[in-house]
């Protein structure tokens, strides 16, 4: 089972041993491949979306002619952090509003990137996230999903000071994406997607 990720920019690493662990725990054997070009994507079974800066990555994904292959490739996919404000269908920043950069529109969500601040703003809180139980979330420059999509299953919230109840973990299909970074500290997530690589 070959399981790919996004590694053009972001926390590969820390996925790649999410993702060996998970794969130990459940008795399996993955092969983890860095994607950085359209090639890579052949063979693959499923996909990480990293954190990091999803601009950035945007722009390299289209640079590297990844963009429209990744839409095609009708792949189960993890999203975390800046991953999901790609795969998002809109996002607008918390300070400077509507953004231009590249996005994949594969969950139909709108987004606030930096909703809960900057860096120092950064926190870890317990969440109840359905399917998975309680999880130990860290938000590091997280975004928010604000609104979601008739075919979106909310599996997360919390209150935000601006926003209300915002959705911090979803799910469309094959598709989940959570604002929080589940690698640093569990493998249900990668478990999860292992699992949809198998189906």
């Amino acid at each position: 089972m070959k399981i790919g990720i996004l590694a053009l920019q972001g926390d590969v690493e820390e996925h790649r041993y999410a993702l060996e662990k998970a794969a130990a725990e459940l008795g399996l054997s993955v092969k983890v491949v860095e994607v950085k070009n359209a090639q890579d994507l052949a063979d693959i079974s499923t996909l990480i979306l990293t954190g990091g800066e999803s601009t950035t990555i945007g722009k390299l994904a289209k640079a590297k002619g990844l963009e429209d292959n990744i839409k095609k490739a009708t792949l189960p996919i993890l999203a975390t952090c800046a991953g999901l404000i790609y795969l998002a269908k809109e996002a607008v920043d918390r300070r400077v509003g509507k953004t231009r950069q590249s996005l994949l529109g594969l969950l139909d969500v709108s987004v606030v990137r930096n909703a809960f601040g900057r860096q120092r703003e950064s926190f870890q809180t317990e969440l109840e996230v359905r399917g998975f139980g309680k999880v130990n979330a860290v938000f590091i420059r997280a975004p928010a999903v604000v609104k979601i999509g008739p075919s979106v299953e909310p599996l997360a919230s919390l209150r935000h000071v601006d926003y209300g109840e915002v959705y911090a973990a979803v799910r469309q299909g094959s598709v989940l994406a959570t604002a929080f970074h589940p690698e640093l500290t569990t493998t249900a997530f990668h478990k999860w997607l292992i699992r949809e690589a198998k189906r």
